[in-house]
C-alpha cells in the first residue's frame, strides 16, 4: 500500500489555511483556486476508477466549503493512487494551488 502521508499533510495544511483565511481573501480567488484543485483531484480519481466513463465535475458548494472539497477530493484520490509518481504529482498540485491561492 502506498504511503500517502505527504499528500494528506499538504491537503490538511491548505485546508487549514483556507479555513483561517478572511472572507475577502477567499473572494479574491483563494476559494476559486481550491475549487479548481478539488475538481482536478476528483477528475484524476475518476480516470483511475472508470477510465472510459464520462467525467463528472465537482459542483461549486460555495467559498466556505472549498476546504472541505479539497479534503474530500484528495482523500478519494489517495485511495486510488497507484505509484510514487502519481503521489508526487498530486502533492505538487496541492502545493502549487496553495501558492496561487495566497494562503
Amino acid at each position: 500500500m502506498l504511503d500517502t502521508t505527504s499528500l494528506n499533510r499538504a491537503v490538511d495544511h491548505f485546508a487549514d489555511r483556507l479555513r483561517a483565511a478572511p472572507q475577502s481573501r477567499l473572494q479574491r480567488g483563494a476559494a476559486a483556486e481550491a475549487l479548481g484543485l478539488a475538481r482536478e483531484l476528483a477528475l484524476r480519481t475518476q480516470r483511475v476508477e472508470d477510465p472510459s466513463g464520462e467525467p463528472r465535475e465537482m459542483p461549486e458548494a460555495g467559498m466556505f466549503a472549498a476546504a472541505d472539497q479539497i479534503t474530500v477530493a484528495a482523500h478519494d484520490l489517495a485511495l486510488v493512487l497507484r505509484n510514487e509518481v502519481e503521489l508526487a504529482e498530486a502533492v505538487a498540485l496541492v502545493e502549487e494551488a496553495q501558492k496561487r491561492a495566497g494562503v
